[in-house]
């Protein structure tokens, strides 16, 4: 069974920089599309970014420009890498495939960005 985990969260200032990573075990992971999530506090889990088999990429509107998704299909991971953050990208961030049926969601890894 894929199991997915999340690391590279921490605390930052406004405008600061993180890069996320999620580790995924299995041997899917080459041939799915994947995406990043985020849960604020107090909200629903929501899409941030995509990336499919040949990089292709989508992002939602509240993290264009600012943050970028990629994959490493050799080490099974994706990444976000994620500047300028803003306090309302306080967050847990997940990542699991891109579509439905969703595989077990991991531990996510929280992102608090204050001053």
């Amino acid at each position: 069974q894929v199991q997915f985990v999340e690391s590279g969260g921490g605390s930052v200032q406004p405008g600061g920089s993180l890069r996320l990573s999620c580790a995924a075990s299995g041997s899917i992971f080459s041939s799915r599309a994947f995406g990043w999530y985020r849960q604020p506090p107090g909200k629903q889990r929501e899409w941030i970014a995509s990336v499919y088999v040949r990089n292709i990429t989508n992002y939602s509107g509240t993290v264009r420009d600012r943050f970028t998704i990629s994959r490493d299909n050799a080490k099974n991971t994706v990444y976000l890498q994620m500047n300028s953050l803003k306090p309302e990208d306080t967050a847990v961030y997940y990542c699991n495939l891109l579509s439905p049926p969703y595989l077990a969601w991991g531990q996510g890894t929280q992102v608090t960005v204050s001053s």
